[in-house]
């Protein structure tokens, strides 16, 4: 069982898939709540199950299982977005990405064309 059966079993299926203890192993109430915290009428119960995290997974499932409206929701994840000054950053220097982001910022533009055209390693463009 995947977390997103799980999600689609509280959003609008409404039946109970935990049947055992292996599907309560599987159930995990971080993805589950991050999927909730997509959409407005559901952010709020993702919090409280958030704040109430000590509590098991059953209890959790039920809850959000009963209190969320039967209602089809779909959202993409939100991904972090890479861009070309950030791959030159990381390339010539051998940053990571956190230290990319960090001095992203303090690279001059003509700094970025330059360095670009120290890595390019020739050939056919696209």
């Amino acid at each position: 069982m995947n977390p997103f059966d799980f999600v689609n079993s509280i959003n609008h299926k409404k039946n109970d898939m935990m049947i055992d203890e292996d599907t309560e192993k599987g159930y995990s109430p971080f993805l589950i709540n991050r999927s909730l915290s997509y959409f407005q009428d559901t952010v709020l119960l993702a919090n409280e199950m958030n704040r109430m995290s000590h509590l098991d997974n059953k209890l959790q499932y039920d809850f959000l299982r009963h209190a969320v409206r039967s209602k089809k929701r779909f959202s993409k994840w939100a991904k972090k977005s890479t861009s070309d000054d950030i791959e030159i950053i990381k390339e010539y220097y051998g940053y990571t990405d956190e230290k990319a982001y960090a001095v992203v910022d303090l690279i001059s533009d003509a700094t970025l064309v330059e360095m670009k055209q120290r890595i390019s390693k020739g050939g056919k463009t696209k």
